[in-house]
């Protein structure tokens, strides 16, 4: 059962050091920088994080990077223009870094959250990316053997929740979130409105609250691009 807590810090405050963590958004749209920065207070640290960016600016997850609380990255998207935070640290040897190829990176996710032992994909297949992993043949294309990802905990930005969990999200800031809710055994969601159950529309809750842990409201979100009404 889905439990609303009243602050943010208290929705992390069980985060392990050491924890592989979820974290949604893609570059900013969606990112629970609320639920980041709370993080960031409480301390945990050795954290593995899986996200489709390694940051961006000095917010948000790039925070979390600068802050040295990220021992791995695994993502599709290590650098961009304003990545310099992962940069100087992998640079520096002071990170480690998985990179997996945007869909199969979402694939993972949702085969751990449906309890699929591995899949082949092609994607990858005699590149640097397939290097040391199982391949073989399916009607003349080589795929890779490719391992589902779970997690301890994800962090999730959703727009409204019900009282019951259920998640509605605001346009591209939908993104991860709703596969990595699936995934994680602590699911952790971050929303700018809690109504009473039976308000939300069933056709448009995207994320169904037996998926969701905690719902805590923030009251002045980060906006973020890709979020706005």
């Amino acid at each position: 059962m889905v439990t609303l807590v009243e602050t943010l810090d208290e929705a992390v405050e069980d985060v392990q050091h050491g924890a592989t963590l979820l974290v949604g958004g893609f570059g900013l749209a969606g990112m629970p920088f609320e639920l980041i920065d709370a993080l960031i207070r409480q301390g945990a640290t050795g954290l593995t994080v899986v996200s489709n960016n390694a940051g961006n600016g000095d917010v948000g997850l790039a925070a979390l990077l600068a802050a040295g609380r990220v021992r791995k990255m695994i993502c599709s998207f290590p650098r961009q223009a304003d990545s310099y935070v992962f940069d100087a640290l992998y640079r520096a040897r002071r990170i480690e870094l998985e990179v997996v190829p945007q869909g199969t990176l979402v694939e993972r996710i949702r085969a751990g959250g449906a309890g699929i032992g591995a899949f082949y994909c092609p994607t990858g297949a005699g590149t640097a990316l397939a290097a040391g992993k199982e391949t073989r043949r399916f009607g003349g294309r080589e795929y890779v053997l490719e391992y589902p990802i779970t997690a301890d905990a994800a962090l999730i930005s959703a727009h409204r929740a019900d009282a019951m969990g259920n998640l509605v999200y605001r346009k591209t800031a939908r993104n991860f979130g709703p596969v990595m809710a699936t995934a994680a055994r602590l699911v952790i969601a971050q929303v700018t409105q809690v109504v009473p159950a039976g308000t939300l529309d069933p056709e448009a809750i995207v994320t169904p609250g037996i998926y969701v842990d905690r719902v805590v409201r923030v009251h002045a979100p980060a906006v973020t691009a890709g979020t706005e009404s």
